[in-house]
């Protein structure tokens, strides 16, 4: 048996897409999908005293209407040092924050990145390092894509031989399941509910900031609040 998940990068994403990598025993980084704008892949949400506020890594976008995220660069380098600067200001008072600074300050402010997916990767590899996530990432452009959007992804988990796909429920939309059935591949939808709350700094509860929230403010016993993570 393998389990395997097929999703974009995003960039510092929740706690959840880190529970999703958890629970498969190879998560595919779709990055050979089109760039969409308004979206995770370079942006995600903080908790202020002022209420939610975003990150948001600038990107090159203007007459590339159809650049893949793998294509998507970076438009500068400023961004990186205000990051870092929001996320310090923000939870210089959680009480894990010097632990994880140490690991995580010399990413934003010593590493150069000019592709929005390496980004992406690296701080993925970062904070699975810390939680113990032992999940193999690797690239949709290690494999070769079928056509289709349904027959690209059950082929991407045949290809890395998947026994079973772990797909996301925003996708009941679209999957089209007796494709799966077709290879043999088990169809399994990932559950987000259910999560418990976590000490948090700044106001009501919020579940769906990035996971760097519940690592500032819950160190090594962030797993407790996550459900496939050791």
């Amino acid at each position: 048996m393998k389990r395997v998940a097929i999703v974009q990068s995003n960039y510092i994403p929740w706690k959840g897409y880190f529970d999703m990598i958890a629970s498969v025993d190879e998560f595919i980084l779709y990055d050979d999908m089109q760039y969409t704008r308004r979206d995770w892949r370079n942006r995600n949400q903080i908790k202020t005293p002022q209420g939610l506020q975003w990150l948001t890594v600038p990107v090159r976008v203007k007459g590339k209407y159809h650049q893949t995220i793998y294509e998507t660069e970076i438009d500068g380098e400023d961004w990186a040092a205000d990051h870092w600067k929001a996320l310090a200001q923000n939870y210089r008072r959680a009480p894990h924050f010097g632990e994880i600074a140490g690991w995580l300050e010399p990413i934003f402010l010593q590493e150069r990145f000019t592709l929005l997916s390496a980004l992406n990767r690296r701080l993925l590899e970062a904070v699975c390092a810390y939680l113990g996530i032992r999940t193999v990432l690797s690239d949709s452009s290690q494999y070769q894509l079928a056509d289709g959007k349904t027959e690209k992804l059950a082929d991407l988990c045949r290809q890395a031989g998947g026994t079973e796909y772990v797909s996301g429920p925003a996708a009941r939309d679209y999957i089209e399941p007796r494709v799966f059935e077709d290879l043999g591949i088990q169809l399994t939808w990932f559950d987000y509910a259910g999560y418990p709350e976590y000490p948090q700094l700044w106001g009501g509860f919020a579940h769906g900031v990035t996971v760097l929230d519940l690592l500032f403010n819950c160190g090594r016993n962030a797993p407790r609040s996550m459900r496939y993570v050791a």
